[in-house]
């Protein structure tokens, strides 16, 4: 559970709070002078970046106040909360990263021959690929010789 850190109450669970939009989005100073696609402009487009956005928040389940916070689309990490009517305070600069970047591959270092077809092994043990698996209820390998090739390696 995300802990997200009121800055009147404190440190709480995040199902106590409600997203508010996007933070610092000005209000048309007339809009009745706007015509349909300016008003929908301003009710319907935000930013939606990926990285660090300014948003509104409000503590329903506390203190019911809103505040604004700086939060990283992608990893859902607050980087820094504030009252609201607070200019958008700067961060350090992070690390730029390609929108076609891939994650890292998570399960790189498994060691597990299951899904694999090319034949390889991953764990270094096991000198015999075709070997692997085939041991016998009371744990001996039998001979090659002695295998018909209708046993199921997949046990």
């Amino acid at each position: 559970m995300l802990l997200i850190d009121c800055p009147h109450c404190g440190p709480r669970n995040e199902v106590e709070f409600h997203y508010g939009g996007e933070a610092h989005v000005p209000y048309p100073e007339d809009p009745s002078a706007l015509d349909d696609r300016e008003w929908s402009r301003y009710l319907f487009y935000r930013a939606n970046t990926k990285g660090i956005l300014a948003e509104r928040w409000q503590h329903s389940a506390g203190c019911r106040k809103w505040f604004n916070a700086l939060r990283d689309t992608r990893t859902y990490r607050f980087e820094r909360i504030y009252p609201m009517g607070s200019p958008r305070p700067d961060l350090p600069e992070a690390e730029k990263v390609p929108a076609d970047a891939a994650e890292p591959d998570r399960f790189a270092s498994m060691t597990t021959t299951e899904g694999r077809t090319d034949g390889s092994v991953a764990d270094p043990s096991v000198a015999d690929p075709s070997a692997a698996g085939s041991a016998a209820a009371d744990g001996s390998t039998p001979a090659p010789e002695a295998r018909t090739g209708n046993e199921d390696d997949h046990a």
